[in-house]
């Protein structure tokens, strides 16, 4: 199992808070930071549906786009028209930090949202 899927999993049941970034409570890009061991940002572009600039931050950490995901890569996704979303693949569904449900949760199978991009650290 990838290192990135590990500590992604340790992180199940953490709260979400909005631009958390510690156990004490994760948004998605501090789940992302904190399983591929990486800085987070705190203006990254999310919210307003800007992919450039969560792009700029993604290759920013380090992160390249690829084709298809494997586990531990990043899936950018758009949840809603301003919004967009990052969900680490586990090889079987996803980890995400889930807003609605107000923890970090693996859910099973393919995204529930489009798939934009995959981001790898390999």
């Amino acid at each position: 199992m990838s290192a990135v899927v590990e500590r992604a999993r340790a992180m199940i049941g953490v709260p979400f808070r909005l631009h958390g970034r510690s156990r004490d409570g994760l948004d998605c890009v501090g789940l992302a930071a904190l399983a591929l061991g990486r800085d987070a940002p705190f203006a990254y572009g999310l919210r307003s549906g800007d992919g450039t600039q969560a792009e700029r931050w993604l290759r920013a950490a380090g992160l390249r786009r690829v084709e298809g995901g494997r586990p531990g890569d990043l899936a950018l996704v758009r949840p809603g028209p301003l919004q967009l979303h990052l969900m680490i693949a586990t090889g079987t569904g996803f980890v995400h930090a889930h807003a609605g449900l107000g923890r970090v949760v693996e859910m099973p199978g393919v995204s529930p949202w489009p798939l934009l991009t995959w981001w790898s650290v390999e």
